[in-house]
């Protein structure tokens, strides 16, 4: 028997139970919805949504859509990128209009930057441009999938790792880092 506990945070509520502590498994759900059909930024949304059990619509995907393959295709900030601030903005972003000193506003910000600088690190290309990420790849045959995949689990196991120490959910995974890249074929 799974135990349910709902919670709020910056506007949004979730619900708390086991499996979302384990952000590996974040990030094999958003592979897993990224290779079933969504963008980049779609699955890693989608994720996070489902997985945390977020009282938000599913608009919220929609919402993330144009993010794709840098921004409506222009190649500019990746779309796994994208979808971890949006995600990062659902839990600790602010909604009133009152100033850059804000606290939620700053926190926001912080949690966004560590994402941006962890990512650039991780992806082993030191760069969040989806045009210099995905340069040796003929995207039009395809040839980035697999790296796209992957850098959506990296983002969405990073976001949830994020999620689970600012909200006080204790990591349950055996390892606290990012599982290795699959083939499309074992996802």
């Amino acid at each position: 028997m799974k135990i349910f506990n709902k919670r709020k945070t910056g506007g949004i509520t979730y619900e708390h139970r086991s499996n979302r502590n384990q952000p590996r498994a974040v990030q094999r759900a958003a592979e897993k919805n990224f290779k079933s059909g969504y963008y980049c930024c779609e699955a890693l949304m989608c994720t996070i949504r489902d997985e945390f059990k977020l009282d938000v619509p599913k608009e919220v995907i929609a919402m993330s859509s144009g993010m794709a393959v840098g921004a409506g295709k222009s190649g500019c900030v990746c779309g796994a990128f994208n979808g971890g601030l949006l995600a990062l903005g659902m839990f600790f972003g602010r909604t009133e209009q009152d100033g850059p000193t804000n606290p939620k506003s700053v926190k926001c910000m912080e949690l966004v930057h560590e994402l941006h600088d962890w990512f650039k690190k991780a992806n082993g290309k030191n760069a969040i441009c989806c045009r210099v990420l995905t340069k040796e790849f003929n995207m039009g045959q395809g040839e980035h999938k697999e790296q796209c995949i992957f850098f959506t689990g990296l983002c969405a196991w990073k976001v949830a790792q994020i999620v689970c120490r600012e909200l006080g959910i204790k990591n349950l995974d055996e390892i606290d880092e990012p599982a290795e890249r699959r083939a499309i074929a074992d996802i």
